[in-house]
C-alpha cells in the first residue's frame, strides 16, 4: 500500500467534487452571461438583478439533480468505509 493508493483516493475525491460543483457552477455562469448581455443592451446596472436568478438557477438545479448528488457522494463514501480494513493494514 504505497502511496499511488493514497493518490488514487485523492483523485478520485477530487474528480467526484468538480463533478458535483459543475451543474451549479455551469448554471451560475450561463445565467450570469445572459444577465450581463441583458444589462448591458438596457443599460441597467442592478446589483440584484444577477444575483437573484443565479439563486433561483442553483435552487433548481439542486432540486434536479440533488439525488444523483446524494448517490454519487454516498457510493464514494461506501467504497472508502470498505477500503477502511485495506488502508490500516497497509499501513502496518
Amino acid at each position: 500500500m504505497g502511496s499511488d493508493f493514497y493518490l488514487d483516493i485523492s483523485n478520485e475525491a477530487l474528480k467526484i467534487g468538480l463533478m458535483l460543483a459543475a451543474p451549479m457552477l455551469l448554471a451560475a455562469l450561463v445565467i450570469g452571461v445572459l444577465v450581463s448581455l441583458f444589462q448591458a443592451v438596457t443599460q441597467i446596472n442592478e446589483q440584484t438583478l444577477s444575483f437573484i436568478p443565479k439563486v433561483v438557477m442553483i435552487v433548481v438545479v439542486l432540486v434536479i439533480s440533488g439525488p444523483w448528488m446524494i448517490d454519487t457522494l454516498s457510493s464514494f463514501t461506501t467504497e472508502l468505509i470498505v477500503d477502511i480494513p485495506k488502508i490500516v493494514a497497509g499501513s502496518r
